[in-house]
């Protein structure tokens, strides 16, 4: 047995064929002439049905849909350095194929979920696809989670000229330009730069205005794009990188970059990483007592629950990406009550507690789909992608339109500051107020605390 064949019998595949259905029917969000998105009174009134059927012993069995499922195909990290986020995407696209099989299907027919743990490993794509292509016959597929596992995908979704939905990467589509991509990211369009925007216009909203900044980051596909934008928002901004540096993904002491950048007193230091390098870079912070006016980034992992536990008072003040945190400027019609589904089904899955980073993206993300689906009535690729093109979505994360090149039309990453945490409780983090949103102006919902100071406390 060859290496890539060892490889893929580890792969773990669920399929899911005529199941009964264990969970309550989660959002009623049928598709209309309208596009209608969803609402508390919908979704309350499908909880009650289910709940009820589920009291009686009633609950409707697969086999009433027609026998032969839709299959969507795709990999996602279950292992490796982004697995947590791909466990909690997927269980939100679990929820989301259990609504619509309670409801009857897409086009009357049972949707069956096909999907490999990639284990965060873009080597491991190509087997992925071509069997999920050649072997499975899926109908339609999805992207992982990541900008280096979707950058794999892509060409070889386009070979077979079909519609890729990702969630989670960064500038994948600049160089294909690809009709039939689309990405569930509100980065926008300009997804290099504005990943960092945010963080910038915080940054200038300090009184003085800071003139020097430190630009640090893992020398991955992500924090690549991110620092090429981090750059160029730095010098639209007059502010003069005193410090520009890398390290490898496996990097494991800080200790060393952290007291360079420390010697060339940046007011503002930038950071683009991953969940392990996140954490470590924070910690290390601390520990040499780190002074700046502000610190921060697109530090991947300060999103999870499991981080925020472990971290709790040393993300104070840090200035982070969110996707999505409460707030009154964040009540998307029917969020409070995914979240609340998710939440409930997280603990038995043992995926992320909170679910605010992907799990509402992901979902979204088979909204758009479910919707494209319905309103050409088929699986024609090239009709489904010049019906997301030409339509806005009201989903789970409010309205979403697409650009040309797939990415949102309109950005909406939010930088958030955390602020007031005390101790580990993870509860702390679902009140407004811990987490408060600075940019966007649209979204903003308190202030800017600076200068940061890692005081060890």
């Amino acid at each position: 047995m060859g290496t890539e064949e060892r490889n893929m019998t580890r792969l773990k595949i669920k399929q899911n064929h005529d199941e009964r259905i264990s969970s309550p029917k989660l959002l009623s969000s049928e598709s209309s002439a309208k596009g209608a998105g969803l609402t508390r009174r919908r979704f309350n009134r499908a909880l009650m049905t289910m709940s009820a059927l589920a009291a009686s012993g009633s609950l409707p069995v697969r086999s009433a849909i027609a026998s032969e499922p839709i299959k969507i195909g795709f990999g996602m990290a279950q292992s490796g350095p982004l697995g947590g986020n791909g466990k909690a995407a997927l269980l939100a696209i679990e929820m989301w194929r259990d609504n619509i099989n309670a409801r009857g299907g897409l086009l009357g027919r049972a949707v069956q979920l096909v999907y490999y743990d990639d284990q965060t490993n873009p080597a491991l794509i190509p087997g992925i696809y071509s069997k999920l292509f050649d072997v499975d016959k899926v109908d339609l597929v999805l992207g992982g989670y990541g900008t280096a596992v979707q950058a794999a995908a892509l060409p070889i979704v386009m070979q077979r000229k079909q519609v890729l939905i990702g969630t989670g990467a960064v500038a994948v589509n600049e160089k294909y330009k690809y009709d039939k991509y689309f990405q569930m990211l509100p980065n926008g369009s300009t997804a290099r730069t504005s990943t960092s925007e945010g963080f910038f216009q915080a940054a200038m909203t300090m009184d003085p205005k800071p003139k020097t900044v430190a630009i640090v980051g893992a020398v991955t596909e992500f924090s690549r794009n991110v620092i090429l934008g981090a750059r160029e928002n730095a010098k639209k901004n007059g502010l003069k990188i005193v410090y520009d540096g890398g390290y490898p993904p496996n990097q494991m002491e800080f200790g060393s970059i952290l007291r360079s950048v420390q010697a060339a007193n940046p007011e503002v230091v930038f950071v683009a990483s991953y969940p392990p390098d996140s954490a470590g870079v924070i910690r290390t912070a601390y520990e040499q007592k780190l002074q700046t006016r502000m610190f921060g980034g697109a530090m991947i992992g300060l999103q999870y629950s499991e981080l925020k536990q472990q971290l709790g008072p040393m993300l104070n003040n840090v200035l982070c990406y969110e996707f999505y945190v409460p707030a009154p400027t964040t009540n998307f019609p029917g969020i409070k009550e995914f979240l609340a589904m998710y939440q409930e089904r997280a603990k038995k899955a043992g995926a992320d507690l909170l679910g605010f980073y992907l799990p509402p993206y992901a979902y979204a993300g088979m909204e758009v789909l479910e919707k494209a689906v319905t309103a050409i009535k088929g699986l024609d690729p090239n009709a489904i992608g010049r019906y997301i093109h030409a339509n806005t979505f009201d989903t789970v994360v409010g309205k979403v339109t697409f650009a040309p090149n797939g990415d949102w039309a309109k950005p909406r990453l939010l930088y958030v500051q955390y602020q007031g945490i005390v101790g580990n409780d993870l509860e702390q983090f679902k009140r407004i107020g811990t987490q408060v949103i600075i940019e966007p102006q649209e979204f903003a919902y308190g202030k800017l605390y600076y200068p940061f100071a890692a005081s060890g406390h």
